[in-house]
């Protein structure tokens, strides 16, 4: 099933399921039985996933069309946001460009940094270049979602706490964000001002069929202006989901609404390219991420 967060033609927020070319409104549909809004169904999706699996088989029930409705992050306000640097390749190419080595402690465990929460970007919404910097990126990223409260999860457990997945695009202003790490913290400024997810929450089902050792055959590309620049696999991920969770949740609670990013991708950003390849991004420029199985996320830069 995929989950949608929408605005209807009277501009109202809600929550709804892509059925192929309809949008099937929660709440509407189900007459109040589900919340308007993905974080409140989040929270009890064991109860509500049965009722909005039968909206599906309905052919009774009034629908908006893509026309009709235009598409946000489709959770547009998670409760917390973490994105891990999973990607061996990626971690090799960044600390390469910046004359340094892999630090051993990566390989004794996923390492991940706290983003903003409330600077959540969806499908075909503007992002604004921070004011001071000039080394805008993009990253291609996968993303899952906490379905079921928990903590200290184990690897082998984590996937009872997953509800579904999204694509990522963790923008970055690398001028900023290499300037505070020079400080041994971060990044924080360089990331915080917008993230893009979307453009619909994918239930976990749905990838099982790409599923291998506890990682996911899916091809992944970035492409700026219509030119791809960006190729990968999310096989090729050194942590899986399960150990990131696992980390997370040591000593913490993790909540339904919850979204871990995986980390980019080797190769899938401007950074570990290289502008001998392309340019930082400018106001103006469309970038357009694409994972098998969770659809195309494309936003403007102005």
């Amino acid at each position: 099933m995929k989950f949608v967060t929408f605005y209807n033609p009277e501009g109202q927020k809600r929550a709804g399921l892509l059925d192929g070319n309809r949008v099937i409104d929660l709440k509407m549909a189900s007459n109040g039985e589900l919340p308007d809004n993905m974080r409140d169904f989040l929270k009890n999706n064991k109860q509500y996933m049965p009722i909005a699996q039968a909206l599906i088989s309905s052919n009774e029930l009034s629908f908006y069309s893509f026309e009709e409705i235009r598409l946000t992050a489709p959770l547009p306000n998670p409760v917390s946001f973490r994105d891990y640097v999973a990607f061996e390749t990626h971690v090799k190419n960044a600390t390469m460009r910046s004359g340094d080595t892999v630090a051993p402690e990566w390989y004794e465990m996923p390492i991940f940094y706290f983003s903003n929460p409330n600077a959540m970007k969806g499908p075909r919404e503007e992002v604004q270049r921070p004011a001071k910097c000039v080394r805008l990126d993009y990253e291609l990223e996968l993303a899952c979602i906490i379905g079921k409260q928990g903590k200290n999860i184990k690897a082998d457990e984590a996937e009872d706490y997953i509800f579904g997945y999204t694509i990522l695009n963790d923008w970055s202003a690398r001028d900023i964000q290499m300037k505070e790490m020079k400080v041994l913290l971060g990044p924080a400024k360089g990331k915080d001002f917008a993230t893009s997810i979307g453009p619909y929450l994918v239930t976990k089902d749905e990838l099982e069929p790409f599923k291998t050792n506890g990682r996911f055959d899916l091809e992944m590309t970035a492409a700026v202006n219509g030119e791809i620049l960006s190729r990968g696999n999310f096989k090729d991920i050194y942590y899986t989901f399960g150990e990131m969770i696992e980390r997370a949740s040591e000593e913490v609670t993790l909540y339904p609404g919850d979204i871990i990013g995986s980390g980019t991708v080797g190769f899938g950003c401007i950074m570990e390219l290289g502008t001998e390849v392309h340019r930082w991004l400018e106001p103006g420029d469309e970038v357009e991420l694409e994972i098998t199985g969770l659809g195309k996320l494309k936003n403007r830069i102005i």
